[in-house]
């Protein structure tokens, strides 16, 4: 187990197949892991929007990161632990520190609005109850609550906050992220996969996607050239990047990502909120198309699986 916190490069907002009854297909996860770390992926964020967390038992996700330590090997394990229940991020915060992970993820509260001192309040409660490095997630599209650039820089200067992870639509918010980070000494990692020369760019550290668990090696080439200079053909990359996106959001997230999955051979399982046979026949389709490209591409397709 690496107990390094990954404040640069290339991880996965992890995906986690799972069967019809709900458990966790870990022959599959196994499989899909020991992949990503031989593509040169620098962590997992494990429980986040991708891995469909808000549909699981505070239970069920404690054993998720159980398997996902098991199966991880020498990749870091980030854990999202945000609920709309504070004991329930507690639970999920000390649970994570018992099994000897290295940082966790926490969202604002959801649902009902939450103000910025209410956030900044909660904030470090979980701080404080986790005793870990804390990186915070801003996804507004999903919680309905932005966390404002004031609110990340109190809490970067009263607890150990080793980074953000900026999502959503709202890309020009990374440059002044960034500023506040480095001047708190924390990084930003971006989910914004089809746009990362742009968000490095900007002084981005690290990305954590979605779209890193079927097309790895092209985010890894991006951050290594933008971050580390080596040299790669970042102009292709990214354009095939926005290619794969353009595909990728013909269907609603988080579900779509297990299409990019199944292009690359990998077993999605099933998800775990309610899909009709139609997404399920255009998941099919966009798959076969994307898996042309990747042929096309020189991809590797591991093993042909449909859903």
């Amino acid at each position: 187990m690496n107990t390094n916190l990954p404040t640069e490069g290339v991880l996965a907002a992890l995906c986690l197949p799972v069967g019809n009854d709900g458990q966790l297909l870990e022959p599959a996860l196994e499989a899909h892991l020991s992949w990503l770390r031989s593509k040169g992926i620098h962590g997992v964020l494990a429980l986040g929007s991708t891995g469909e967390f808000p549909l699981m038992s505070v239970d069920e996700r404690k054993e998720a990161l159980d398997t996902v330590l098991k199966l991880a090997g020498d990749l870091p394990v980030i854990a999202n632990i945000s609920d709309i229940n504070p004991r329930n991020v507690e639970a999920l915060g000390r649970h994570a520190k018992s099994i000897g992970l290295p940082g966790v993820a926490v969202m604002p509260p959801s649902f009902y609005p939450v103000n910025a001192q209410e956030q900044l309040s909660f904030f470090l409660r979980v701080a404080s109850a986790v005793e870990l490095p804390v990186m915070l997630y801003n996804f507004p599209e999903l919680t309905g609550n932005r966390i404002a650039p004031e609110t990340v820089a109190a809490f970067a200067a009263a607890a150990p906050m080793f980074g953000i992870k900026q999502s959503g639509g709202e890309f020009a918010y990374h440059r002044e992220l960034v500023a506040i980070g480095e001047a708190k000494g924390f990084s930003v990692y971006s989910g914004a996969d089809t746009r990362l020369p742009e968000a490095f760019g900007l002084g981005v550290k690290a990305a954590i996607g979605g779209l890193v668990n079927f097309v790895p090696e092209y985010m890894v080439a991006i951050f290594e050239h933008c971050r580390k200079g080596k040299a790669c053909d970042m102009d292709l990359y990214a354009a095939r990047m926005k290619e794969v996106g353009a595909i990728i959001d013909r269907l609603s997230f988080p579900v779509n990502v297990g299409m990019g999955m199944l292009a690359r051979g990998f077993e999605p399982g099933s998800s775990r909120t309610n899909v009709s046979a139609a997404f399920r026949e255009e998941m099919n389709r966009s798959s076969e198309e994307l898996r042309r490209l990747f042929e096309k591409w020189n991809l590797s397709v591991e093993r042909p699986v449909s859903v």
